[in-house]
């Protein structure tokens, strides 16, 4: 990224769109403090997140940020549930705090029934929505999602992008997308595109 100022609201959804290499998913990583600026700065909510020691960006990230991306990483060998919980693991709250946390997350997708199934007896776009589930499980105000819907058929796509957009206009949270679909990007309040690491414009989403 080269001389880049973006400015992206709280309780905005902003989608990031540009061909490959275009810097999209540097400027993803920055946000969510994955990669540091080689100069300038990265500012949220009034702190200077390029600044953090190596702990305190990690504890930073676990208050403030999920992640969601193409390809669901989710562990095999755990059911639903316990794939959720895993971000939780790392926090003090105690196992019964934890339960009624993942309980929530997984109403909120649609996926109490699925509960005690494991990936492989999930169909994409229910993986997709147990990723979305471990995202927000521990109440991030910020979701990173890179191209969340890459792997998914159109009719999938549009019921998990329809949750995001939940996320951002029932729950307030702050969504900032990679996209190479424009369908995709239609989800999105806003959309910024790029090409060879410079931000080209940004037009207003549909409001699907």
């Amino acid at each position: 990224m080269r001389d880049l100022d973006l400015d992206i609201w709280s309780g905005e959804f902003v989608a990031l769109m540009g061909p490959s290499g275009s810097g999209k998913t540097t400027l993803l990583n920055l946000i969510g403090g994955l990669d540091r600026p080689t100069s300038g700065e990265v500012l949220i909510a009034g702190e200077r997140i390029d600044q953090l020691s190596g702990v305190e960006l990690t504890r930073w990230r676990a208050r403030h940020v999920g992640f969601v991306f193409q390809f669901y990483n989710l562990m095999p060998t755990l059911t639903a549930e316990k794939n959720i919980e895993l971000p939780l693991l790392l926090t003090k709250l105690s196992g019964a705090r934890r339960r009624e946390s993942v309980s929530a997350a997984l109403e909120l997708v649609g996926l109490a029934d699925r509960r005690k199934h494991k990936p492989t007896e999930l169909s994409g776009g229910q993986q997709q929505r147990v990723a979305i589930a471990r995202a927000i499980v521990a109440d991030p105000t910020l979701l990173i999602c890179d191209e969340p819907t890459g792997d998914l058929d159109r009719d999938t796509a549009e019921d998990v992008l329809g949750l995001l957009q939940v996320m951002n206009r029932e729950l307030g949270k702050t969504i900032v997308m990679v996209t190479h679909d424009p369908k995709a990007a239609e989800f999105a309040s806003r959309t910024v595109s790029f090409d060879k690491g410079q931000r080209l414009g940004h037009a207003a989403g549909a409001t699907a």
